[in-house]
């Protein structure tokens, strides 16, 4: 006989979700992040400590965990809706949790009422859970106005749809990629001015599959960071763009330091953000 499962028992899980939202987490003791795996050929220190006792399922303890569903599937009816998406939390180094909150990591997203605690999601792993899980826990608003909910669903969507950028991009753009990671955090002028950057985006003339191409990097600063006042954006830029040279194909690179309301919005749909984590190939 087919077990069933007891209709009564939903509507006090909607009642507990209705306040729940895209972001929301739970911090507290003995909480698992669980992912299924080969038993030929287990990857992780998890998966090749369960392969020993002959499981497919690898367990690893982690902080908590952050709800990724959109609000409005989060407080559906859980008899439509039985199922959340949620990612573990990780603790990161201040650097990178700078790097986070700018969006210049995409594996992770941040987390605003946690950056405390320095506290991030590993959008890498994530998992499905039933709604009863959150009925027994307690609730961290993790976006706490309009502003930060919108960028934490930017986070999960620039980790989704980044361009793949072509191969041979990858290994012209390697020499720029590898300055900005180092200096990066170094307290210079280039590292100051690195840190006031919201991002970095590249765009193609006229496409990324032409035989000839002209790319044009936009360094796009934060529009409440003042004008830098250390070595001039234009001696920077300069430099950055040596480390990018007209060669095969890219017959011509260009580049500038502007702000959002400098770029149209033909600039900006019609070019991709450079990330720290790595440039994707397209053979990836």
């Amino acid at each position: 006989m087919t077990a069933k499962p007891d209709e009564d028992k939903r509507g006090p899980v909607d009642a507990a979700l209705s306040d729940w939202r895209q972001g929301d987490c739970w911090v507290a003791q003995d909480q698992w992040f669980v992912h299924r795996f080969a038993l030929a050929t287990p990857l992780t220190n998890e998966a090749a400590a369960a392969a020993t006792e002959g499981a497919d399922l690898a367990e690893v303890e982690v902080t908590g965990f952050v709800v990724l569903s959109q609000t409005c599937d989060i407080v559906r009816s859980c008899a439509d809706r039985p199922y959340l998406e949620i990612a573990p939390l990780v603790r990161v180094d201040e650097s990178p949790l700078r790097e986070i909150e700018r969006g210049r990591r995409p594996r992770y997203a941040f987390i605003p009422a946690l950056s405390g605690d320095r506290l991030v999601a590993d959008l890498d792993r994530v998992m499905t859970v039933e709604k009863g899980v959150l009925t027994g826990v307690e609730r961290i608003p993790g976006c706490r106005n309009d502003n930060e909910s919108r960028s934490f669903g930017q986070a999960l969507a620039r980790k989704r749809t980044r361009w793949a950028f072509p191969d041979d991009f990858t290994q012209l753009a390697s020499g720029l990629q590898g300055r900005l990671q180092e200096k990066h955090d170094k307290q210079s002028d280039e590292g100051a001015a690195l840190r006031a950057l919201k991002q970095i985006r590249v765009r193609a003339a006229p496409s990324w599959d032409s035989g000839s191409i002209e790319v044009t990097f936009w360094f796009i600063r934060h529009e409440d960071e003042p004008d830098f006042r250390g070595t001039s954006w234009h001696k920077l830029l300069e430099k950055w763009l040596e480390l990018v040279p007209e060669v095969g194909r890219y017959e011509s690179v260009e580049g500038a330091v502007v702000t959002l309301d400098d770029l149209t919005a033909r600039d900006y749909v019609e070019s991709d953000p450079l990330d720290l984590d790595h440039l994707s190939s397209r053979s990836d």
